[in-house]
């Protein structure tokens, strides 16, 4: 599997630039180019008293979400490394719609991680949670303060079902150049055997893999993913996204949710 396009959401939080420099760095090592996607829509019902006030504040809101976007370019061209291929795509539509229509063109969408603790990413800001159920794509989710990926040690979070399965092979091209990958799975149903055939079908991919099975962990499942992970020296986690989507709410399995919102390190998940 190559990697030729990679796509980064843009906001106007305080990662977005650590965000687009993470995101150039990882074309620059494909060789891939780089999609920079940005959305801000303008409210369509404004209380006011008559039409022409309301054409005033709408010209107005209009004026200004055209601006943010002319920002979040200027952002996405300043993070961009030299000799990296670009393109920029933005539109006055809901965010996370529009990333999720875009990303046709990518084969892999960085976004940011938004936990109670990386602040507001305002009107230009996606729901992780609505797009990772709707993208149809592998999804980098990337905590703030990130500007670099070396990927040489990456934990994959096994679990039997499909959405691992998926987030495995989407993540070949990481994982075919990684020093190690310890697949780890956690919990009283751990099963040596579905490890262990992981295990061989990475290693029919050139992949230096070894298994570890956590039966019963002391904390919960995400934690555990996360401790195993610095104790390994990991700076990317692989993981099926677990949950279901509807009328764009969504609803995630414990360990999903909870590593979305606390992860220190980047996770590539496919749902």
């Amino acid at each position: 599997m190559k990697i030729s396009n990679v796509m980064v959401s843009l906001d106007l939080g305080a990662a977005a630039a650590d965000r687009v420099q993470l995101a150039a760095n990882i074309a620059g090592r494909f060789d891939a180019r780089l999609i920079g996607v940005a959305a801000r829509q303008v409210p369509g019902l404004i209380a006011v008293s008559d039409v022409r006030e309301a054409q005033h504040v709408y010209e107005e809101e209009d004026r200004r979400a055209n601006e943010q976007l002319a920002e979040a370019k200027a952002v996405f061209e300043r993070g961009a490394e030299r000799g990296v291929k670009t393109a920029w795509r933005s539109a006055l539509t809901e965010p996370t719609a529009y990333l999720v229509e875009q990303a046709r063109a990518a084969d892999l969408v960085v976004v940011g991680r938004h936990g109670p603790a990386d602040g507001d990413p305002g009107l230009m800001g996606v729901s992780t949670g609505a797009l990772l159920m709707e993208i149809g794509r592998p999804v980098i989710v990337a905590p703030p303060g990130i500007e670099r990926l070396a990927a040489k040690r990456v934990v994959v979070a096994w679990k039997d079902t499909r959405e691992a399965r998926r987030a495995v092979q989407d993540a070949l091209p990481f994982l075919s150049r990684a020093d190690a990958v310890p697949v780890v799975v956690v919990g009283p149903g751990a099963h040596r055997e579905g490890a262990e055939d992981v295990a061989a079908y990475l290693s029919g991919h050139g992949v230096s893999v070894t298994t570890h099975l956590l039966p019963s962990p002391a904390v919960s499942a995400s934690e555990e993913i996360l401790r195993f992970a610095q104790r390994e020296g990991a700076d990317l986690i692989v993981m099926g996204a677990y949950g279901h989507t509807r009328l764009r709410e969504w609803i995630f399995g414990g360990a999903t949710h909870e590593i979305l919102q606390t992860m220190p390190v980047c996770c590539l998940m496919s749902h």
